[in-house]
């Protein structure tokens, strides 16, 4: 399965971004000493997730760690303070969206949700990288994971998957609602959220971050 990395979406532009905030764009050398700091959310219960930027110029500091405060700390220190309707932090076309985390960024976000669309429809026939590098490509690719068109799916009624791959991965947590909610795992800079690898079926492949 052809995936859409953390690495080349995430981590090599926001490195990308702090050689040009530091004022050396590559292929200056940053002098040693020199670094950006780049505070990341991840909570105690996602500790495991924390780690290095694997480079000098960068330096990865976690003030949720710092302050002890799992995820449900922190909806209550949002909650205390008016801010208990703040919605997860998520990529606008994360492939971890339910259909409530889709319809919010179509009912309250229109330049999300028309971004999120158009990356929908350029995915649907591959990664382009893979074609360059000899990899044969199968099937077709969707956000959604009813594998439909983003701007085809109504959001406002249950997901009917077209695999039992894509049935089985959206029901194995109906207690929490999958279907609706997506994926209950966080998202950070550093680290997509986690969930079971979604392999090629007969009908296509939603694309999952590595």
């Amino acid at each position: 399965m052809v995936q859409i990395s953390t690495s080349e979406y995430k981590i090599v532009p926001l490195k990308k971004a702090a050689r040009e905030l530091l004022g050396y764009p590559h292929p200056r050398r940053v002098p040693r000493g020199v670094y950006a700091e780049q505070a990341i959310g991840i909570s105690t219960d996602e500790i495991g997730r924390a780690r290095d930027s694997g480079v000098r110029f960068l330096r990865n500091v976690f003030p949720l760690l710092d302050l002890g405060f799992d995820r449900s700390r922190c909806l209550e220190y949002l909650d205390e303070r008016g801010f208990g309707e703040t919605v997860k932090s998520a990529c606008v076309g994360c492939p971890f969206h339910g259909n409530a985390g889709w319809r919010w960024v179509r009912d309250n976000d229109p330049d999300g949700w028309t971004e999120a669309v158009e990356f929908d429809r350029a995915i649907r026939y591959g990664y382009p990288h893979a074609t360059r590098q000899g990899q044969e490509l199968r099937g077709q690719y969707f956000l959604h994971r009813s594998c439909q068109p983003l701007d085809q799916v109504d959001l406002d009624a249950p997901v009917k998957s077209r695999s039992k791959k894509h049935l089985r991965l959206i029901t194995t947590d109906s207690a929490h609602g999958v279907e609706e909610d997506g994926d209950p795992d966080g998202c950070s800079p550093w680290s997509c959220r986690s969930g079971e690898p979604v392999t090629a079926t007969e009908h296509g492949h939603r694309e999952r971050a590595a």
